[in-house]
Protein backbone atom coordinates (compact mmCIF):
# COMPACT_ATOMS: atom_id res chain seq x y z
CA UNK A 1 0.00 0.00 0.00
CA UNK A 2 3.04 2.63 0.71
CA UNK A 3 4.55 1.25 -2.25
CA UNK A 4 1.61 1.93 -4.43
CA UNK A 5 0.83 5.54 -2.86
CA UNK A 6 4.30 6.53 -3.66
CA UNK A 7 4.67 5.20 -6.80
CA UNK A 8 0.96 6.60 -7.73
CA UNK A 9 2.19 10.34 -6.73
CA UNK A 10 5.14 9.86 -8.78
CA UNK A 11 3.21 9.32 -11.62
CA UNK A 12 3.23 6.07 -12.04
CA UNK A 13 0.25 3.58 -12.95
CA UNK A 14 -0.10 1.09 -10.12
CA UNK A 15 -2.97 -1.97 -9.22
CA UNK A 16 -2.76 -3.12 -5.81
CA UNK A 17 -4.40 -6.39 -4.92
CA UNK A 18 -5.85 -6.79 -1.77
CA UNK A 19 -7.78 -10.89 -1.15
CA UNK A 20 -10.01 -9.56 1.68
CA UNK A 21 -13.36 -7.27 1.40
CA UNK A 22 -11.66 -4.85 4.00
CA UNK A 23 -8.37 -4.53 6.25
CA UNK A 24 -10.49 -5.75 9.57
CA UNK A 25 -8.14 -8.29 10.50
CA UNK A 26 -6.42 -8.57 13.81
CA UNK A 27 -2.71 -7.89 13.00
CA UNK A 28 -2.09 -8.19 16.38
CA UNK A 29 1.17 -6.09 16.21
CA UNK A 30 0.06 -3.02 15.04
CA UNK A 31 3.30 -0.84 15.88
CA UNK A 32 4.28 2.36 13.91
CA UNK A 33 8.13 2.70 14.70
CA UNK A 34 9.48 6.37 14.39
CA UNK A 35 10.95 5.25 11.21
CA UNK A 36 7.33 4.91 9.84
CA UNK A 37 6.16 8.11 11.67
CA UNK A 38 9.04 9.87 9.59
CA UNK A 39 8.56 8.85 6.62
CA UNK A 40 4.60 10.07 6.93
CA UNK A 41 6.03 13.39 8.11
CA UNK A 42 7.82 13.58 5.11
CA UNK A 43 5.21 13.24 2.95
CA UNK A 44 3.00 15.81 4.63
CA UNK A 45 0.47 13.70 6.23
CA UNK A 46 1.42 13.64 10.05
CA UNK A 47 -0.96 15.69 11.45
CA UNK A 48 -3.79 14.13 9.47
CA UNK A 49 -2.62 10.37 10.67
CA UNK A 50 -1.68 11.01 14.18
CA UNK A 51 -5.59 12.16 14.02
CA UNK A 52 -6.37 8.62 14.11
CA UNK A 53 -6.86 6.46 17.82
CA UNK A 54 -3.48 5.63 18.55
CA UNK A 55 -1.48 4.58 22.09
CA UNK A 56 2.22 6.14 22.26
CA UNK A 57 5.14 3.69 23.53
CA UNK A 58 8.12 6.20 25.07
CA UNK A 59 10.01 3.32 27.14
CA UNK A 60 9.94 -0.32 27.72
CA UNK A 61 10.67 -2.33 31.07
CA UNK A 62 11.76 -5.95 31.19
CA UNK A 63 10.05 -7.98 34.28
CA UNK A 64 12.75 -11.12 34.74
CA UNK A 65 11.64 -12.80 37.84
CA UNK A 66 11.42 -10.56 40.36
CA UNK A 67 13.36 -7.44 38.82
CA UNK A 68 12.02 -4.86 37.02
CA UNK A 69 14.73 -2.93 34.76
CA UNK A 70 14.24 -0.56 32.10
CA UNK A 71 16.11 -1.55 29.15
CA UNK A 72 14.26 1.24 25.88
CA UNK A 73 13.87 5.13 26.29
CA UNK A 74 12.58 6.40 23.09
CA UNK A 75 12.45 10.15 24.40
CA UNK A 76 15.77 11.51 22.90
CA UNK A 77 15.44 10.24 19.46
CA UNK A 78 16.47 12.74 16.80
CA UNK A 79 13.20 12.25 14.98
CA UNK A 80 9.82 14.34 15.15
CA UNK A 81 7.79 11.36 17.38
CA UNK A 82 9.75 10.19 19.68
CA UNK A 83 7.63 7.36 20.43
CA UNK A 84 6.16 4.07 19.01
CA UNK A 85 2.45 4.66 17.77
CA UNK A 86 0.41 1.72 18.40
CA UNK A 87 -2.62 1.49 15.75
CA UNK A 88 -5.13 -0.84 14.39
CA UNK A 89 -3.17 -1.95 11.41
CA UNK A 90 -6.60 -2.30 9.41
CA UNK A 91 -6.34 2.10 10.66
CA UNK A 92 -3.13 2.21 9.14
CA UNK A 93 -3.94 0.60 5.66
CA UNK A 94 -7.13 2.90 5.05
CA UNK A 95 -5.42 5.57 5.83
CA UNK A 96 -2.86 4.74 2.99
CA UNK A 97 -5.26 3.84 0.91
CA UNK A 98 -7.43 7.27 1.53
CA UNK A 99 -3.88 8.88 0.26
CA UNK A 100 -3.70 7.04 -3.05
CA UNK A 101 -7.10 7.19 -3.97
CA UNK A 102 -6.45 10.95 -4.85
CA UNK A 103 -4.17 10.02 -7.42
CA UNK A 104 -5.93 9.03 -11.13
CA UNK A 105 -2.78 6.10 -11.16
CA UNK A 106 -4.00 4.52 -8.03
CA UNK A 107 -6.13 1.57 -8.54
CA UNK A 108 -6.72 -0.53 -5.64
CA UNK A 109 -8.79 -3.98 -5.92
CA UNK A 110 -10.01 -5.63 -3.13
CA UNK A 111 -11.16 -9.18 -2.85
CA UNK A 112 -8.65 -10.01 -5.65
CA UNK A 113 -6.39 -12.80 -4.09
CA UNK A 114 -3.36 -13.08 -6.33
CA UNK A 115 -2.74 -17.09 -6.87
CA UNK A 116 -0.64 -17.03 -9.69
CA UNK A 117 2.25 -15.45 -12.28
CA UNK A 118 2.30 -14.87 -15.82
CA UNK A 119 5.60 -15.95 -17.52
CA UNK A 120 6.59 -15.49 -21.28
CA UNK A 121 10.07 -15.68 -22.59
CA UNK A 122 11.78 -16.17 -18.89
CA UNK A 123 10.01 -12.84 -17.81
CA UNK A 124 7.26 -12.27 -15.50
CA UNK A 125 4.49 -10.42 -17.35
CA UNK A 126 2.07 -10.01 -14.99
CA UNK A 127 -0.39 -12.09 -12.61
CA UNK A 128 -3.44 -13.51 -12.27
CA UNK A 129 -6.12 -12.89 -9.57
CA UNK A 130 -9.19 -14.96 -7.96
CA UNK A 131 -12.47 -12.71 -7.38
CA UNK A 132 -15.85 -12.42 -6.74
CA UNK A 133 -16.26 -12.04 -10.75
CA UNK A 134 -13.54 -14.55 -11.68
CA UNK A 135 -9.98 -15.01 -12.95
CA UNK A 136 -8.85 -11.24 -12.93
CA UNK A 137 -5.53 -11.52 -15.43
CA UNK A 138 -3.45 -7.92 -15.03
CA UNK A 139 -0.36 -7.59 -17.20
CA UNK A 140 2.75 -5.02 -15.82
CA UNK A 141 5.83 -4.16 -16.50
CA UNK A 142 6.84 -5.20 -12.83
CA UNK A 143 5.02 -7.37 -10.22
CA UNK A 144 5.93 -6.41 -6.75
CA UNK A 145 4.81 -9.57 -4.26
CA UNK A 146 3.91 -8.27 -0.74
CA UNK A 147 2.28 -11.19 -0.12
CA UNK A 148 3.63 -11.88 3.47
CA UNK A 149 5.86 -14.83 5.07
CA UNK A 150 3.40 -17.08 3.05
CA UNK A 151 3.99 -15.76 -0.34
CA UNK A 152 2.22 -17.22 -3.19
CA UNK A 153 4.10 -15.64 -5.73
CA UNK A 154 7.37 -16.67 -3.98
CA UNK A 155 6.44 -20.21 -4.70
CA UNK A 156 4.87 -19.60 -7.54
CA UNK A 157 8.26 -17.44 -9.22
CA UNK A 158 10.68 -20.85 -7.29
CA UNK A 159 12.93 -18.46 -5.51
CA UNK A 160 14.66 -20.02 -2.53
CA UNK A 161 14.62 -18.83 1.36
CA UNK A 162 17.00 -19.44 3.57
CA UNK A 163 15.25 -20.55 7.10
CA UNK A 164 16.81 -19.81 10.43
CA UNK A 165 14.36 -21.15 12.80
CA UNK A 166 12.93 -19.73 15.90
CA UNK A 167 12.55 -21.46 19.13
CA UNK A 168 9.40 -19.90 19.44
CA UNK A 169 5.67 -19.37 18.78
CA UNK A 170 3.30 -16.58 19.83
CA UNK A 171 -0.38 -16.92 21.61
CA UNK A 172 -1.89 -12.79 20.89
CA UNK A 173 -5.13 -12.45 22.90
CA UNK A 174 -6.82 -9.27 24.67
CA UNK A 175 -7.59 -8.62 28.45
CA UNK A 176 -9.34 -5.57 29.25
CA UNK A 177 -6.99 -2.49 31.13
CA UNK A 178 -7.91 -0.53 33.83
CA UNK A 179 -7.10 3.34 34.54
CA UNK A 180 -4.73 1.72 37.47
CA UNK A 181 -2.91 -0.77 35.77
CA UNK A 182 0.65 0.40 35.12
CA UNK A 183 1.31 2.78 32.03
CA UNK A 184 4.05 1.78 30.20
CA UNK A 185 3.95 -1.09 28.29
CA UNK A 186 6.59 -4.23 29.10
CA UNK A 187 7.53 -7.80 28.62
CA UNK A 188 7.81 -10.47 31.79
CA UNK A 189 10.33 -13.50 31.74
CA UNK A 190 10.23 -16.17 34.09
CA UNK A 191 11.07 -19.33 34.55
CA UNK A 192 9.91 -21.29 31.15
CA UNK A 193 7.24 -18.34 30.49
CA UNK A 194 7.13 -15.23 29.00
CA UNK A 195 4.47 -12.73 28.39
CA UNK A 196 4.73 -9.05 25.93
CA UNK A 197 1.86 -6.67 27.16
CA UNK A 198 0.96 -3.59 24.98
CA UNK A 199 -0.91 -0.59 26.02
CA UNK A 200 -4.11 -0.28 23.83
CA UNK A 201 -5.80 2.00 25.73
CA UNK A 202 -8.92 -0.12 26.64
CA UNK A 203 -7.28 -3.04 26.91
CA UNK A 204 -3.86 -5.03 27.22
CA UNK A 205 -2.69 -6.69 23.57
CA UNK A 206 -0.74 -9.62 24.99
CA UNK A 207 1.64 -12.22 23.58
CA UNK A 208 2.43 -15.39 25.18
CA UNK A 209 5.47 -16.83 24.15
CA UNK A 210 5.39 -20.99 23.83
CA UNK A 211 8.11 -22.79 22.48
CA UNK A 212 7.98 -23.69 18.98
CA UNK A 213 5.29 -26.01 17.92
CA UNK A 214 3.46 -26.63 21.58
CA UNK A 215 0.33 -24.90 20.64
CA UNK A 216 -1.74 -28.32 20.45
CA UNK A 217 -0.10 -28.92 23.93
CA UNK A 218 -0.82 -25.98 25.98
CA UNK A 219 -4.48 -26.43 24.75
CA UNK A 220 -4.44 -29.67 25.79
CA UNK A 221 -3.83 -28.44 29.53
CA UNK A 222 -7.04 -26.70 29.23
CA UNK A 223 -7.84 -22.94 29.38
CA UNK A 224 -7.95 -22.80 33.00
CA UNK A 225 -4.59 -23.47 33.11
CA UNK A 226 -3.68 -21.15 30.32
CA UNK A 227 -5.06 -18.40 32.38
CA UNK A 228 -3.54 -19.73 35.81
CA UNK A 229 -0.24 -19.10 33.91
CA UNK A 230 -0.91 -15.75 32.57
CA UNK A 231 -1.94 -14.60 36.20
CA UNK A 232 1.47 -15.93 37.40
CA UNK A 233 2.85 -13.43 35.10
CA UNK A 234 0.78 -10.73 35.97
CA UNK A 235 -1.08 -11.06 39.35
CA UNK A 236 -2.85 -7.85 38.18
CA UNK A 237 -4.89 -9.39 35.77
CA UNK A 238 -6.10 -12.37 37.72
CA UNK A 239 -10.11 -11.18 38.08
CA UNK A 240 -9.70 -10.18 34.60
CA UNK A 241 -8.30 -14.00 33.34
CA UNK A 242 -11.96 -15.30 32.90
CA UNK A 243 -12.57 -13.25 30.05
CA UNK A 244 -10.30 -15.91 28.02
CA UNK A 245 -13.38 -18.42 28.02
CA UNK A 246 -11.94 -20.86 25.28
CA UNK A 247 -8.92 -20.76 23.22
CA UNK A 248 -11.37 -19.33 20.26
CA UNK A 249 -10.37 -16.06 22.04
CA UNK A 250 -6.17 -16.75 21.71
CA UNK A 251 -4.52 -16.84 17.85
CA UNK A 252 -1.38 -18.65 16.79
CA UNK A 253 1.78 -16.93 15.31
CA UNK A 254 3.60 -19.12 14.16
CA UNK A 255 7.00 -17.67 13.93
CA UNK A 256 9.44 -17.89 10.99
CA UNK A 257 12.64 -16.20 10.51
CA UNK A 258 13.72 -16.33 6.65
CA UNK A 259 15.92 -14.79 3.99
CA UNK A 260 15.45 -14.89 0.08
CA UNK A 261 18.50 -15.65 -1.37
CA UNK A 262 17.49 -13.59 -4.68
CA UNK A 263 14.39 -11.48 -4.30
CA UNK A 264 13.86 -10.52 -7.87
CA UNK A 265 14.01 -12.06 -11.31
CA UNK A 266 13.07 -10.04 -14.59
CA UNK A 267 9.71 -7.96 -14.12
CA UNK A 268 8.99 -9.20 -10.62
CA UNK A 269 10.67 -8.14 -7.15
CA UNK A 270 9.54 -9.52 -3.62
CA UNK A 271 9.49 -6.69 -0.77
CA UNK A 272 8.44 -7.43 3.02
CA UNK A 273 7.96 -10.60 4.80
CA UNK A 274 7.38 -12.33 1.39
CA UNK A 275 11.38 -11.27 0.86
CA UNK A 276 12.71 -11.71 4.18
CA UNK A 277 10.06 -12.73 7.08
CA UNK A 278 11.07 -11.54 10.37
CA UNK A 279 10.52 -12.49 14.04
CA UNK A 280 8.12 -10.81 16.02
CA UNK A 281 10.49 -9.40 18.75
CA UNK A 282 10.51 -5.20 18.39
CA UNK A 283 7.62 -5.34 16.18
CA UNK A 284 9.46 -4.48 13.11
CA UNK A 285 8.03 -6.11 10.79
CA UNK A 286 6.31 -3.63 9.84
CA UNK A 287 7.85 -0.99 9.42
CA UNK A 288 11.08 -3.09 7.57
CA UNK A 289 8.22 -3.13 4.92
CA UNK A 290 7.66 0.29 4.73
CA UNK A 291 11.25 1.48 4.36
CA UNK A 292 11.68 -1.45 1.84
CA UNK A 293 8.41 0.23 -0.12
CA UNK A 294 10.35 3.83 0.03
CA UNK A 295 13.61 2.46 -1.36
CA UNK A 296 11.49 0.63 -4.04
CA UNK A 297 9.89 3.91 -5.06
CA UNK A 298 13.13 6.04 -4.71
CA UNK A 299 14.79 3.29 -7.73
CA UNK A 300 12.40 2.37 -9.54
CA UNK A 301 9.67 5.69 -10.08
CA UNK A 302 11.55 7.31 -13.29
CA UNK A 303 12.34 3.65 -14.97
CA UNK A 304 8.85 2.45 -14.53
CA UNK A 305 7.28 5.95 -15.86
CA UNK A 306 9.66 5.75 -18.92
CA UNK A 307 9.20 1.60 -18.98
CA UNK A 308 12.90 0.88 -19.18
CA UNK A 309 12.85 -1.00 -15.41
CA UNK A 310 15.98 -3.52 -15.77
CA UNK A 311 17.36 -5.89 -14.13
CA UNK A 312 20.17 -4.46 -12.52
CA UNK A 313 17.42 -2.23 -10.83
CA UNK A 314 16.07 -5.20 -9.47
CA UNK A 315 19.30 -5.86 -7.78
CA UNK A 316 19.89 -2.67 -7.00
CA UNK A 317 16.82 -2.79 -4.51
CA UNK A 318 17.82 -6.33 -2.84
CA UNK A 319 21.44 -4.83 -2.20
CA UNK A 320 20.36 -1.80 -1.04
CA UNK A 321 17.82 -3.36 1.67
CA UNK A 322 19.59 -6.94 2.12
CA UNK A 323 22.30 -5.53 5.00
CA UNK A 324 19.62 -3.98 7.22
CA UNK A 325 17.57 -6.91 6.81
CA UNK A 326 20.04 -9.44 7.63
CA UNK A 327 20.83 -7.37 10.63
CA UNK A 328 17.90 -6.56 12.03
CA UNK A 329 17.38 -10.59 12.04
CA UNK A 330 20.67 -11.35 13.37
CA UNK A 331 20.04 -9.17 16.61
CA UNK A 332 16.32 -10.95 16.73
CA UNK A 333 18.31 -14.22 16.70
CA UNK A 334 20.51 -13.51 19.49
CA UNK A 335 17.63 -12.01 21.69
CA UNK A 336 15.95 -15.28 21.05
CA UNK A 337 18.52 -17.60 21.23
CA UNK A 338 20.29 -16.52 24.15
CA UNK A 339 17.46 -15.15 26.40
CA UNK A 340 14.08 -16.22 25.18
CA UNK A 341 15.03 -20.36 24.24
CA UNK A 342 16.86 -20.44 27.66
CA UNK A 343 14.11 -18.89 29.44
CA UNK A 344 11.71 -20.91 27.88
CA UNK A 345 13.80 -23.93 28.73
CA UNK A 346 14.19 -22.82 32.14
CA UNK A 347 13.33 -23.92 35.31
CA UNK A 348 14.65 -21.58 37.93
CA UNK A 349 13.77 -17.79 38.03
CA UNK A 350 15.11 -15.58 35.65
CA UNK A 351 17.55 -12.87 36.06
CA UNK A 352 17.79 -9.87 34.05
CA UNK A 353 21.55 -10.34 32.23
CA UNK A 354 24.21 -7.87 32.96
CA UNK A 355 23.72 -5.83 29.66
CA UNK A 356 19.87 -5.43 30.75
CA UNK A 357 21.29 -4.36 34.63
CA UNK A 358 23.99 -1.94 33.19
CA UNK A 359 20.73 -0.11 30.59
CA UNK A 360 18.63 -0.16 33.74
CA UNK A 361 21.41 1.44 35.86
CA UNK A 362 22.68 4.18 33.19
CA UNK A 363 19.69 5.94 31.48
CA UNK A 364 21.80 7.62 28.84
CA UNK A 365 22.45 3.81 27.72
CA UNK A 366 18.95 3.33 26.69
CA UNK A 367 19.15 5.64 23.76
CA UNK A 368 20.81 2.68 21.96
CA UNK A 369 18.47 0.00 22.12
CA UNK A 370 16.17 2.91 21.22
CA UNK A 371 17.57 3.75 18.30
CA UNK A 372 18.18 0.23 16.98
CA UNK A 373 14.37 -0.12 17.65
CA UNK A 374 12.84 2.87 16.87
CA UNK A 375 14.77 3.71 13.74
CA UNK A 376 16.41 0.73 12.41
CA UNK A 377 19.55 -0.09 10.15
CA UNK A 378 19.98 2.26 7.14
CA UNK A 379 16.64 4.00 7.31
CA UNK A 380 14.77 5.32 4.25
CA UNK A 381 13.64 8.69 2.92
CA UNK A 382 11.17 9.71 0.32
CA UNK A 383 12.82 10.85 -2.37
CA UNK A 384 9.81 10.63 -5.19
CA UNK A 385 8.00 13.64 -6.61
CA UNK A 386 3.75 14.48 -5.62
CA UNK A 387 2.70 15.24 -9.56
CA UNK A 388 0.05 17.02 -7.40
CA UNK A 389 1.86 19.61 -6.14
CA UNK A 390 5.03 19.95 -7.82
CA UNK A 391 3.14 21.42 -11.67
CA UNK A 392 2.81 18.15 -13.80
CA UNK A 393 0.01 16.72 -14.73
CA UNK A 394 -1.08 13.47 -13.47
CA UNK A 395 -1.20 10.17 -16.00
Amino acid sequence: MMLGLLLARAGVRVAILEKHADFLRDFRGDTVHPSTLELISELGLLDEFLALPHRKVERFSIEMGSRRVQVVDLRHLPTRCKYIALMPQWDFLDFLAKQGSRYETFDLHMQAEATDIIEEDGRIAGVRARTPRGELSIRADLVVGCDGRHSTLRVKARLESDDFGAPMDALWFRVSRKQSDPAETFGHIDAGAMLVMLDRGEYWQCAYIIPKGQFERVKSDGIETFRNRISALSPFLTERMTELTAFDDVKLLTVTVDLLRQWWRPGLLLIGDAAHAMSPIGGVGINIAVQDAVATANRLAVPLRTGQVKPADLQAIQQRRIWPARMTQRVQLIMQNRLIAPALQGVRRTRPPFVFELLNAVPLLRRIPARLLALGFRPEHVRTPDRLTDGNPRH
